[in-house]
C-alpha cells in the first residue's frame, strides 16, 4: 500500500470508530503505558489529540503525567516552515485551536528539544518494523530529526502494525516503541 491509500484506509477505521470507543481505548492504551520503564525520565513530550480526527486522547496521559510530577511539553506548528516550537504545559498555559484544529500553547515557556527524554507521537499507521505514516506534512520527521539520539520515541495507535513495510524515505525517523490497545510494540531499528 502506498502511503497515501495508508492514509485514506486508518482515516475511516478512525472516523467509524464511536466516541465511546475511542475514550475507552484511549485509556487503555494509557494503562498499557503505565507497565513501560521509561517513568524515570523528566521530559515528555506530548500532542494534544485532534479531537475531529478522533485521534488517541491524551487527556489519561496528561493525567498519568501529572500524577507522577512529570514535565510535559507540547508543541505550536508553523506550517509555513514545517517546524515545532515546544512550550512547557504548566498552569498558566493558554491553549487554542489553530485553523486545522490542532490544541497548540499560545505562548509560554520554550524548551529545547535537547531536553526531550521521551516523546509520544501521533500517526495514522505503522509497520513491524517501526516506520509511521502521519498526516504527510513531515512535522514530527524533522521535529525527532533534531531530538537526542536517545529519545524514547512512542507512538500511540488505536490499531494493529501492517505486516508489510510501509513505504519509508531517508528522512523518515523510526519509533522505538508503539502503544496499542492490544500490544505494545518494540522495534529493534531496521528498515
Amino acid at each position: 500500500m502506498t502511503k497515501k491509500e495508508l492514509r485514506t484506509k486508518y482515516r475511516k477505521l478512525r472516523q467509524d470508530m464511536s466516541i465511546e470507543e475511542v475514550e475507552e481505548k484511549s485509556l487503555i492504551i494509557a494503562n498499557n503505558l503505565l507497565k513501560l520503564p521509561i517513568w524515570d525520565k523528566t521530559y515528555y513530550h506530548l500532542f494534544l489529540s485532534i479531537e475531529e480526527q478522533k485521534e488517541v486522547h491524551t487527556d489519561f496521559i496528561l493525567q498519568i503525567l501529572a500524577g507522577k510530577d512529570k514535565e510535559t511539553v507540547i508543541a505550536r506548528s508553523d506550517f509555513e516552515t514545517y517546524s515545532m516550537t515546544h512550550y512547557l504545559l504548566t498552569d498558566n498555559t493558554r491553549i487554542m485551536k489553530n485553523q486545522y484544529g490542532i490544541p497548540e500553547p499560545i505562548d509560554g515557556l520554550e524548551v529545547p528539544t535537547e531536553k526531550l527524554d521521551v516523546v509520544f507521537v501521533p500517526m495514522l499507521a505503522f509497520d513491524i518494523y517501526g516506520n509511521r505514516t502521519g498526516y504527510g506534512k513531515g512535522f514530527y520527521d524533522r521535529f525527532l530529526a533534531k531530538c537526542r539520539k536517545d529519545v524514547i520515541k512512542i507512538g500511540l495507535s488505536f490499531f494493529d502494525a501492517e505486516p508489510k513495510t510501509i513505504p519509508n524515505d531517508p528522512t523518515d525517523i523510526q519509533l522505538d516503541l508503539c502503544v496499542t490497545p492490544n500490544k505494545t510494540y518494540q522495534f529493534s531499528g531496521q528498515r
